[in-house]
């Protein structure tokens, strides 16, 4: 190498990757919290902190971890603030970090674990989303970082501990979401196809971190055995269907790759082809390349099959757990490639892209910097989702019509969540539909037939009620621009539920 492309890459690596990484992780968080702080909670991180102000062992829509989370911070504060509910997320996002740094460095070195921290915080499904929003994928990223860790541990030690750590890291993030088996089943295939790795199971060691798994999720399996398998059926329903798409696959794939950053999805899935195809001639590294690989494969393969026969839409950040797995080989290749001025570039525009993609968001959310000028390019206006719609309450409140313990309905839990998170802990929020979600479990409507209930949303809400009293509407605003008309009425005595 010459000694231009050596001071080239010193200058781009850190001197002390170490360091490098604690830098990373102290700016980035410095700045999700900003974030946070700046925007307002989208529709779903609405419906999980207002349905999950009722603390619970278990949930409808997913296992407990987030919604304890959420729960717990708005406890520990006294407030449900955005930035406050937000702030576990965000720290468990500096740990994901930081247990990628050191899953990289056991695999490759500290310098690819590095650049595997880079750009981990740089694809926004991982770096925004999945590092600030309430949402169950920070715990399950975070959990599944540190089973992978604790499972090279293992295989390269042979020592109990780490196995026992690999279980109950497992069982945590099956905690936070179901989809996390599908990662255990690629540790389950490495292992059966693994020569060198297959005696394994001739031993304890798999056993007992699979019962170290098992007992962190038997409370789920509990909850949801006391009530109906709830919430294994709803997420189980998710891959049924009756259609065929044979083109769904690929359309879920150039969906994941957009949330991923293209430019960083298109080498990952080259990464995961090569380490099957033509893996290391090294023991050491075949070994820990087709791990992280098998590790990788059946969330992305699985999803991207689902899509071809559900009658339900796969969300493309559903296979984000496949994926994570793959920033250690991204990062060994970047660190090898640093020389490359295109790549240098690259990782600064990207760098660049996705800070002024979140300043945009906060400056939009803030202080309306748009107005109106985004509703023609889109099918809505996206503002309306990313504020949260205080000026609902303020006008209830200043019309007398909202004091502790009113009771609330709205005609869905998309909608429910964002009003029931803007009226506060202090209202009581019933969703009159057959698909109440949590809503269902925390207030069900059953329990409070004969009573009035004030009825809010976007379109007029029905129910069986003695007699409905239309009121003038109230509005969502945002700086002084109105968003949308809300609905207002008073429903007279609920007479049954669900109706006849």
């Amino acid at each position: 190498m010459s000694e231009g492309s050596k001071s080239i890459r010193t200058t781009w690596s850190p001197r002390c990757p170490l360091h490098g990484v604690i830098a990373l992780i102290a700016a980035a968080s410095l700045l999700r919290l900003g974030f946070a702080w700046a925007t307002g909670l989208g529709v779903d991180e609405s419906y999980m902190v207002a349905a999950g102000r009722v603390l619970s062992g278990g949930y409808f829509d997913h296992p407990p971890a987030s919604w304890w989370l959420s729960w717990g911070a708005a406890h520990a504060f006294g407030a449900d603030a955005a930035v406050a509910v937000r702030l576990p997320f965000v720290l468990l996002f500096a740990l994901s970090t930081w247990l990628m740094f050191r899953l990289t460095e056991a695999v490759a070195d500290a310098r690819a674990g590095f650049w595997a921290a880079v750009l981990l915080n740089l694809s926004p499904v991982f770096g925004v989303t999945g590092a600030t929003w309430v949402l169950p994928d920070g715990p399950l990223l975070c959990a599944l970082l540190g089973a992978a860790l604790c499972l090279v541990r293992g295989l390269d030690s042979g020592r109990l501990r780490w196995w026992i750590g690999a279980g109950l890291c497992a069982g945590a993030a099956l905690s936070a979401k179901y989809s996390a088996v599908l990662t255990m089943a690629g540790a389950f295939l490495f292992l059966l196809t693994d020569r060198r790795h297959r005696p394994w199971f001739g031993r304890p060691h798999p056993y007992v971190a699979l019962a170290a798994a098992a007992a962190m999720f038997a409370p789920v399996v509990l909850w949801n055995a006391t009530h109906g398998w709830a919430s294994f059926a709803f997420q189980g329903g998710r891959a049924m269907g009756l259609r065929f798409a044979p083109l769904a696959p690929v359309t879920v794939l150039l969906g994941e790759g957009l949330f991923i950053l293209p430019w960083i999805w298109a080498p990952m899935l080259v990464l995961l082809v090569r380490a099957f195809v033509r893996p290391p001639t090294t023991r050491a590294a075949r070994t820990h390349t087709r791990l992280l690989a098998w590790l990788a494969a059946p969330p992305i393969v699985a999803f991207a099959l689902i899509a071809a026969w559900s009658s339900q839409r796969v969300l493309f950040h559903w296979a984000a757990p496949g994926y994570l797995m793959l920033f250690p080989l991204l990062g060994q290749a970047v660190a090898d490639r640093l020389h490359r001025r295109w790549l240098q570039r690259t990782i600064v525009g990207t760098a660049l892209f996705v800070l002024a993609a979140m300043a945009l968001v906060g400056a939009q959310t803030g202080f309306d910097l748009l107005g109106n000028r985004l509703a023609p390019l889109m099918r809505k206006d996206p503002t309306i989702e990313g504020i949260d719609w205080l000026s609902v309450r303020a006008d209830l409140q200043a019309r007398g019509l909202l004091h502790p313990g009113t009771v609330v309905g709205v005609a869905n839990w998309r909608d429910g969540g964002k009003f029931a998170y803007a009226l506060g802990a202090d209202t009581v929020v019933l969703c009159l539909n057959a698909d109440a979600r949590q809503f269902g479990f925390a207030h069900p409507p059953a329990a409070f037939v004969g009573q009035d209930v004030l009825l809010i949303g976007l379109a007029p809400v029905g129910g069986p009620f003695e007699r409905i009293e239309p009121l003038p509407p109230v509005s969502i605003r945002h700086r002084g621009r109105v968003l949308a008309s809300v609905s207002i009425a008073i429903g007279h005595r609920l007479t049954a539920w669900p109706p006849p």
